[in-house]
């Protein structure tokens, strides 16, 4: 598989009547505009490649689901009043886009120094960052949707799956449900976790759909942390940060950890 074979399978895959498609050689990337709305979603052909040497056929359904999914929510109205509940924050890198592709701005609070905080409308599949436009449609201001976001982000289920290695506890959250980072603000769950720990509470968000956290108790536990971090955040759809975060009294504080051992 190279990159003009990968062009004409998702060619022939996510085309359509109200589709356009266009292919930009110089940078190996593909495009699918909606006709609907004008938007669209570019993709980086070599990166798919990759991933289709390691995963075959598995690595182009989950392009053409997540470029469908985005397209649908590009072009469905989003709802802001009386749909309060489908308001999320969600956790991207510092160097994820701050506009959308038309130069509006998205709704965007600091978190760490490496993360931001983004406000989401759920579509159910997927989900559609809140930016300006939005706001000023629907005539909402920016802290009534950050307190909803926070309110309803604490309704989502917490459910931690433990490993223990090497004498230290790590702790998965991974319900699929495109939130599982964002639980990440939510004090009380990490307070009551935090209660828990041994050690030293380390914190982890590699990709959006995994929240990991460590009980670290001896230094192997650091190597083993930085090791799992990368390798999710190497293989997540939305990458956010490979290091780790020192939690203590409700602070952050990203660490890098140089693995040694294997």
């Amino acid at each position: 598989m190279d990159s003009i074979k990968m062009k004409r399978e998702l060619e022939t895959r996510l085309a359509g009547k109200d589709r356009a498609i266009a292919y930009d050689r110089e940078k190996d990337q593909l495009r699918i505009e909606s006709k609907l709305v004008n938007k669209g979603i570019t993709i980086s052909l070599a990166g798919i490649v990759a991933k289709w040497h390691a995963d075959k056929e598995k690595a182009i359904d989950e392009v053409v689901y997540y470029v469908e999914e985005g397209l649908r929510a590009m072009e469905d109205t989003v709802k802001l009043t009386d749909h309060e509940k489908k308001i999320f924050p969600v956790i991207r890198s510092t160097s994820f886009p701050k506009e959308a592709e038309e130069g509006v701005p998205f709704l965007i609070d600091e978190h760490t120094a490496e993360t931001n905080i983004y406000y989401a409308y759920d579509m159910g599949n997927t989900y559609r960052l809140i930016d300006s436009r939005i706001m000023e449609k629907e005539g909402w201001q920016p802290n009534r949707i950050k307190e909803i976001a926070l309110f309803n982000v604490r309704s989502l289920s917490t459910p931690l799956k433990e490993d223990q290695v090497a004498g230290n506890s790590f702790y998965f959250l991974n319900t699929n449900d495109g939130y599982d980072a964002s639980r990440i603000l939510n004090k009380g769950f990490l307070h009551d976790v935090e209660m828990k720990i041994a050690g030293t509470m380390v914190v982890a968000v590699p990709h959006q759909d995994v929240l990991i956290i460590a009980d670290i108790r001896n230094d192997r536990g650091y190597d083993i942390l930085a090791q799992m971090a990368m390798s999710f955040f190497a293989n997540g759809h939305v990458p956010i940060t490979a290091l780790s975060f020192l939690y203590e009294n409700g602070e952050f504080e990203p660490i890098f950890i140089l693995g040694k051992n294997k």
